[in-house]
């Protein structure tokens, strides 16, 4: 009987017809964008000559330029703290807009509208937000970076808090309000421990994020080594770019291999915590 009911929940299959069409739609769709891009494919096959070109000029014909190093990474430190300042700013103010946004614990008015505040929030890049909103308030510098990424941290993390209060399990926040806990309360010890640890395992991510939309927003005058990388460019001081280049892939992997190493110790320990809790409590595993 399980395998007949397995077999019913089975999805049907689209129609061959209907993958066709399909198929079809969507290459409309991609000739419809390479025409109106005016795509030329001459140019995309000039694309590896230019890159190797740069390349040679960088790495191959003197070198690198090693004496531009501490520049380099004083320039990199700076885009680094730029990353982290707009990194605490989205964890700080997503936090609370995440717990509002989500449907099992605000009204449906509510996270509705704030679905939707933060939607607009994410639709603006960091680029967007910098050049017409920071850039003119905080002048050129690492500020105007900085609250750029927060800003757009903010939209993105307080949609993934809201997607995983969504996703909480009922039972603790049913034994608060049953020992008589307060909405806040209820929210505090019946919800935030069961989110936490992913919720900071996203902030970590989103500090990766960050620190590679740092060196994007260097190039409109945000600070870090972005702007060194296109100051380099722009004068053809290919060595010293070579150098700067260095740098940001360097740290990128350090910061990208730690920030992964956390991710997964935290996301561990909140699994192995859980068991742990079930282990000790034999009641409820029979129960279940």
């Amino acid at each position: 009987m399980s395998a007949a009911a397995g077999t019913l929940a089975r999805p049907a299959r689209p129609s061959r017809a209907k993958r066709n069409l399909a198929l079809v739609a969507l290459a409309l769709l991609i000739a419809w964008a390479v025409v109106t891009l005016d795509f030329d494919p001459a140019r995309i096959l000039k694309l590896p000559g230019g890159v190797g070109f740069v390349f040679y000029k960088m790495y191959l014909e003197h070198g690198p330029d090693w004496s531009y190093l501490p520049k380099s990474l004083g320039a990199m430190l700076e885009s680094l703290e730029m990353a982290w300042i707009g990194t605490v700013i989205g964890a700080v103010l997503s936090l609370p807009l995440g717990f509002f946004g989500a449907r099992n614990v605000s009204s449906g008015l509510v996270s509705n509208a704030m679905r939707q505040v933060l939607n607009a929030i994410r639709s603006f890049p960091e680029l967007v937000l910098a050049v017409v909103i920071f850039i003119p308030i905080a002048g050129l510098g690492p500020v105007a970076g900085a609250l750029a990424m927060g800003l757009h941290s903010v939209g993105t993390l307080g949609k993934l808090t809201a997607e995983v209060v969504e996703g909480i399990d009922p039972g603790p926040v049913e034994a608060a309000r049953a020992t008589g806990a307060g909405p806040l309360q209820v929210q505090r010890w019946g919800v935030l421990p069961q989110v936490m640890p992913e919720i900071v395992a996203f902030w970590l991510y989103r500090f990766e994020i960050n620190i590679r939309a740092s060196a994007v927003l260097g190039v409109v005058g945000a600070g870090g080594i972005g702007f060194l990388v296109q100051q380099t460019i722009a004068f053809k001081r290919f060595p010293l770019a070579g150098t700067a280049l260095v740098v940001v892939i360097a740290v990128t992997i350090v910061v990208d291999t730690a920030s992964g190493w956390l991710r997964r110790r935290i996301i561990q320990g909140s699994e192995a915590k859980g068991q742990g809790e079930l282990v000790e409590q034999p009641e409820l595993i029979e129960a279940a």
